[in-house]
C-alpha cells in the first residue's frame, strides 16, 4: 500500500490540529494489515463532527448507532452498509457475526475493484456511538477481536474506528482482560478546548476578564456555543450577568438541564441522586474522600464505587498532593456541572419559576468562592503546563498542587501551583516553582512571604529549592509593593492579560 498524502483539516473544524493529525496518520499508515482505533470523549465535544469530516476527506463508511433493540440496530447497520456499497438490494444480515465479517471482507486483499485492480486507499470504517451496539450485542468486541487477529496475518486495508461518549464503556474496551486489549493502534480522547482555544472559539479572547468568567461556567465544550445557544455570546463584561440569566439559568435554555443530562447519560450511573450529592460535596469545597463522605452522610468505604464511576466518566479527577504521599483531592472536571452544583441546584425551584436574575444577584459570593476561584487555580496550572513553560528554568517536572505543613506556626500553607522534578540517582527532588492563585483578591507582599516560608520548609525537608522561583497569579491584580518585589527578580506575577497571552510577564524565572 502506497503512503497517501494526508488530507488537510477542513477550515470548519476549529482547533483540533493534534487530533486531526493523529486520525489521518492512523488512516494513512502504509501497513497491509487491519488496524483498530478507539475514539472517545464526553458528549458535546465534537467527536462526530470531527469523524464525519475525516470520512468526507478520506472516503469511507460512517455509521452512527442509535439506542434500539439488537434487531433494529442490525437492520439500520445493514441498510447503511448497502447504501455505502451501492448495493441495489438491501443486506439482510441475521447476526452481527455475519455483518462484521462482511464489513471486513470488503477491505480484504481478496476483494478487488472492478477490472481486478486493487484500490490503493485504505478502507476507513467509523462506527459512532459504539456503546449503543455493545449494550444490545455484547459479543461485538469479541467478534471484532477475532477478525482483527485474522487480518493481522492476512492482508487487509481495514482502518476501523470505534467511537463513543460513554467513557466507562469506551475505557473498558481496552482494559484488563477485555477482548480488544492490545489490538488498538490508536487511542484518542477528544477533550474540551483549552482555556485559550475556548476564548478564541467564543470570540472573547480580547477580553480576558470575560473569557475567564465564561470558561468558568461553560468550559471548553464546543457544542454549547453553536448547537445549544445558536451563537448567543456575551457582548462584553457589561453583558455577562444578563447572558448567564438568559442562557444557563433560564428554564427555556437547553443549557439549563444540561448538567443533569450529562450525569444521566453515563451508562454506569444508576442512582443519580447519590452521584449529585458526591458532586455537590466537591463543589462545596469538600474535596477529600473523608470530606465527601461526611458531607453526604456515608462512610468513606461506601463512596468508593461512585467516586470510581465519576472518575471513569471523566467528570471527576483525583489529583495527588504533590508534597504529601498518599494524600489527594477531588476536582470536578466539567465546569458546567460545578456551576450547576454550586449555584443552580440549591436554588432549583426558584430558577424553574423564572427567578434567574434574583438567584444570580445573590450568588456572587458563592460563584467567586466555589466556581471561579477553584477554576482559576486549575487554569493557572494549565498555563504553567502549557504556554507558560517557557518562563521556567526547566520544562520538566510534575505540575500540581499541595499542602506544606508549618509545624512551628501550626498551620498549613496551600500551594495552588507547584512544579516538582523527581529525584534520580543521587539527586534530590527539586522544587522549581511555588505559586499561589487568587481570583478576587489583590495580591500583596504577604502572599509572597507565605510562599517564601513554604520554600524554607521544603528545603528543611530535604528538597532542592536552589532554583525555586515564586509565582503569584491573580485575576484582581497586584499591589505596588508586590510589583516592586517582583522587579528585584525571582518572582513571577501573572494576571489575566498574561494568562491569555495578551502581554508577556515582566519577569522570567532564572
Amino acid at each position: 500500500m502506497d503512503r497517501q498524502a494526508r488530507p488537510e483539516k477542513p477550515s470548519r473544524v476549529f482547533d483540533r490540529a493534534g487530533e486531526w493529525g493523529a486520525l489521518t496518520a492512523f488512516v494513512n499508515r502504509p501497513l497491509p494489515h487491519a488496524m483498530l482505533g478507539i475514539v472517545s470523549g464526553r458528549r458535546r465535544m465534537g467527536k462526530t463532527y470531527l469523524l464525519r469530516a475525516l470520512v468526507e476527506q478520506c472516503g469511507g463508511f460512517y455509521f452512527g448507532a442509535t439506542a434500539g433493540t439488537e434487531a433494529e440496530s442490525l437492520r439500520q447497520f445493514s441498510a447503511a452498509l448497502a447504501e455505502h456499497t451501492g448495493s441495489p438490494v438491501a443486506f439482510s444480515f441475521t447476526t452481527w457475526d455475519d455483518a462484521i465479517s462482511y464489513l471486513f471482507g470488503l477491505a480484504s486483499s481478496e476483494n478487488t475493484a472492478s477490472g481486478g485492480a486493487r484500490p490503493e486507499r485504505p478502507s476507513l470504517v467509523v462506527i459512532d456511538e459504539f456503546p449503543y451496539l455493545v449494550k444490545v450485542a455484547p459479543e461485538l468486541p469479541s467478534l471484532i477481536q477475532r477478525l482483527i487477529d485474522r487480518f493481522q496475518v492476512e492482508e487487509s486495508r481495514m482502518r476501523l474506528l470505534l467511537c463513543g461518549s460513554a467513557m466507562s464503556v469506551m475505557g473498558g474496551l481496552l482494559a484488563s482482560t477485555a477482548p480488544l486489549r492490545g489490538r488498538a493502534q490508536l487511542e484518542l480522547v477528544v477533550r474540551p478546548f483549552g482555556y485559550r482555544a475556548a476564548a478564541d472559539f467564543w470570540s472573547v479572547a480580547d477580553e480576558p476578564a470575560l473569557a475567564a468568567r465564561l470558561h468558568a461556567v461553560v468550559g471548553g465544550t464546543p457544542a454549547y456555543r453553536r448547537q445549544f445557544l445558536a451563537d448567543d455570546v456575551p457582548a462584553g463584561m457589561h453583558d455577562f450577568d444578563d447572558w448567564v440569566c438568559r442562557t444557563v439559568l433560564s428554564p427555556f435554555s437547553p443549557l439549563f438541564r444540561e448538567a443533569r443530562y450529562l450525569l444521566a447519560e453515563e451508562a454506569d450511573i444508576r442512582d443519580t441522586a447519590l452521584y449529585h450529592s458526591v458532586l455537590a460535596a466537591v463543589a462545596q469545597g469538600n474535596t477529600t474522600r473523608g470530606g465527601i463522605a461526611g458531607y453526604i452522610g456515608r462512610k468513606s468505604v461506601d463512596i468508593s464505587h461512585p467516586l470510581n464511576v465519576l472518575e471513569d466518566s471523566h467528570l471527576l479527577a483525583r489529583e495527588a498532593d504533590i508534597f504529601r504521599a498518599g494524600k489527594s483531592q477531588y476536582r470536578i472536571t466539567e465546569p458546567l456541572i460545578n456551576f450547576y452544583e454550586a449555584v443552580m441546584r440549591p436554588a432549583w425551584a426558584r430558577l424553574e419559576s423564572g427567578q434567574a436574575a434574583e438567584v444570580w444577584a445573590r450568588s456572587a459570593e458563592r460563584f467567586a468562592a466555589q466556581v471561579a476561584g477553584p477554576h482559576f487555580e486549575a487554569v493557572c496550572r494549565e498555563y504553567v503546563l502549557g504556554p507558560g513553560r517557557s518562563l521556567l528554568s526547566t520544562s520538566l517536572g510534575e505540575v500540581g498542587s499541595g499542602v506544606v505543613t508549618d509545624p512551628k506556626e501550626r498551620r498549613q500553607i496551600q500551594i495552588d501551583v507547584a512544579v516538582v522534578e523527581p529525584g534520580s540517582g543521587g539527586s534530590r527532588p527539586a522544587v522549581t516553582v511555588l505559586g499561589e492563585a487568587k481570583w478576587g483578591t489583590v495580591m500583596g507582599v504577604s502572599h509572597l512571604q507565605r510562599l517564601g516560608r513554604a520554600r524554607e520548609l521544603l528545603a528543611g525537608r530535604g528538597m532542592d529549592t536552589t532554583r525555586c522561583g515564586l509565582a503569584c497569579f491573580s485575576a484582581a491584580g497586584f499591589s505596588d509593593a508586590l510589583r516592586a518585589e517582583a522587579d528585584r527578580g525571582g518572582v513571577l506575577l501573572i494576571g489575566l492579560e498574561e494568562l491569555y497571552g495578551r502581554t508577556m510577564p515582566a519577569t522570567v524565572l532564572p
